[in-house]
């Protein structure tokens, strides 16, 4: 199993920001939602300070021009799109930043093959997340409905996982699987607030030699 990217999402504490820092997660996500219990405004989010880990804002909906204010204001460095932005928006905020979501519970193989060549031009990475659409679900994706997956890019799995799950979830996948995992709730205390002990058992299920070798051990077993 090699040495996988790691998100974690729905950051509003600068503590939990520097944790994750610390750790070596590689993209820090802050929800620009206003119906979310995450959201975050531009100057909260530039008033956690930086670190190794990119900045990542997630959106649903937002016009061009907000995305574009919000990412200038919160100094972002990718920006996550969850609601039905064409290839064109995409293009327009400029493809080498831009994590592109797609929920692959509501579209078969075919479909979401063709969604990804549509969108491969004008992102960097995919995000497949459980649910139907809009925010994160919280629960764990079905990876039979993606084994023998090729996205024509990078691609970061989500939905409901944790250092509980997170290892079977990957092993299902297996031969292949995510270049990366993005994980929100299942690491909080409340919406927004993290735990730092499941924080940190995640982030070093991933980056820690000792974390790849359980792995390993757990992709023979199944």
């Amino acid at each position: 199993m090699p040495d996988l990217l790691c998100k974690i999402c729905g950051l509003t504490k600068a503590r939990d920001a520097a944790l994750c820092h610390s750790l070596g997660a590689d993209f820090l996500g802050f929800i620009f939602v206003t119906a979310s219990p995450r959201y975050m405004t531009p100057e909260a989010v530039a008033a956690i300070p930086d670190g190794p880990a990119r900045r990542t804002g997630v959106f649903a909906g937002s016009g061009l021009d907000l995305v574009r204010d919000i990412a200038r204001r919160a100094r972002l460095d990718f920006l996550q799109l969850h609601g039905g932005e064409d290839p064109d928006f995409c293009r327009a905020l400029g493809p080498d930043r831009v994590i592109k979501t797609l929920w692959p519970e509501v579209l078969d193989p075919g479909e979401l093959k063709l969604e990804m060549e549509r969108f491969a031009p004008v992102c960097a990475y995919f995000l497949l997340d459980a649910g139907r659409g809009g925010g994160g679900s919280g629960r764990r994706q079905n990876p039979g409905i993606m084994r023998g997956l090729r996205p024509p890019r990078p691609w970061l799995l989500a939905g409901g996982l944790g250092p509980k799950n997170l290892l079977p979830t990957l092993a299902a996948f297996a031969p292949g699987g995510p270049d990366g995992v993005d994980m929100n709730s299942a690491l909080e205390i409340r919406p927004g607030l993290k735990d730092h002990e499941l924080v940190s058992r995640a982030i070093r299920l991933i980056k820690t030699p000792s974390g790849l070798k359980a792995g390993h051990i757990l992709e023979k077993a199944l």
